[in-house]
């Protein structure tokens, strides 16, 4: 019985973080005994937003790298770079053949990203939707690990699929969202303001490239307060996230500690020393990080092996995209 197909890309554009290893990357090392997943770096989908190609290079190879740091096995899944399978793009012009203008004016990413870049609005950022439906039909994808940010773009996938079924015939199953259980662990930036990020507010987010040092400066700047008003208070966003990270990286009895501590604090008795925790956490931290990379960076430094990898997943994944589009083909009457 053939496995169902699961499709996830990222995007070769800053650092990989914390958030991306909880958010996504440990779910993607459950999935890769489950399911036929299909890995990619999507440096065609950098260029809309960061034209300046100079660091691209090193950009893939590091989330290659890192990828496989955090326990993508490249034997068992198709981990390869967008630009490395031309089916997509062939298979991008059709679906845009299907797209229309006014959706995908509409579309959230869009607009935000004309806002912030109102000197580079190129077709290829409008039409950003229909690329990223083209990477997940190739495949014939199923399931589709995305966040809340993504899901208005998983559904236009889903609206291209059917609507090129409905005109030449049924050849895309319809993707939907996708994720190992029902609680996401959602990591904020340790200022406080939203979540962490690939390239903004370097100083209020852990990166798996981070050294160790760094790690503990960033930790010790995380944002505190002067403690709960009384006893067992629910504790604010910031604080929850303090508590969230170490549940993660340290020992229950640390956590459980520290939870005893913020629980018995109030106005006048703060039993919690959130100096010491965070000076634990950052420990904690340090060790959790350093074996990802450390790994990362000796991948990354072989070139030879980062050059097999690559290929071995160019050729999983065009294997898979070549037999798509043949059926797309002869569907749509291309085949002379």
């Amino acid at each position: 019985m053939s496995k169902e197909v699961v499709l996830s890309g990222i995007r070769p554009t800053g650092f990989l973080h914390l958030g991306n290893y909880f958010g996504a990357m440990r779910n993607y090392v459950r999935m890769q005994d489950d399911y036929t997943c299909y890995f990619f770096v999507a440096n065609w989908h950098s260029l809309t937003t960061h034209p300046d190609t100079k660091e691209l290079r090193n950009s893939v190879h590091r989330v290659i790298a890192e990828n496989i740091a955090c326990g993508l096995d490249p034997e068992k899944v198709a981990l390869y770079v967008q630009s490395d399978v031309p089916e997509i793009a062939e298979l991008y012009l059709y679906l845009n053949m299907l797209a229309y203008k006014g959706e995908l004016e509409k579309t959230v990413t869009f607009k935000e990203k004309v806002r912030l870049q109102p000197e580079n609005v190129n077709a290829g950022l409008l039409t950003y939707p229909v690329l990223q439906a083209a990477d997940i039909l190739i495949h014939r994808a199923v399931k589709v690990p995305v966040g809340k940010d993504q899901e208005q773009h998983l559904e236009m996938a889903r609206n291209f699929a059917e609507r090129f079924n409905y005109r030449y015939g049924d050849v895309f199953p319809l993707p939907y969202a996708f994720n190992y259980g029902t609680e996401l662990v959602r990591i904020m930036s340790l200022d406080g303001n939203g979540k962490m990020s690939k390239s903004e507010n370097q100083m209020a987010t852990i990166y798996l490239a981070d050294d160790d040092e760094s790690i503990r400066k960033k930790i010790m700047k995380a944002k505190t307060d002067q403690g709960p008003a009384t006893q067992n208070a629910e504790k604010p966003d910031y604080i929850q996230n303090l508590f969230t990270l170490m549940k993660l990286v340290s020992s229950p009895d640390t956590l459980q500690k520290f939870e005893d501590d913020f629980n018995a604090s109030s106005t006048g008795n703060c039993v919690i020393r959130y100096g010491d925790m965070k000076k634990q956490l950052a420990e904690d931290m340090a060790r959790f990080i350093k074996p990802i990379r450390e790994k990362a960076e000796d991948i990354r430094l072989n070139s030879e092996l980062l050059a097999k990898i690559i290929r071995q997943g160019a050729d999983k994944a065009r294997a898979s995209a070549s037999e798509t589009l043949d059926r797309v083909r002869s569907s749509v009457g291309m085949n002379y």
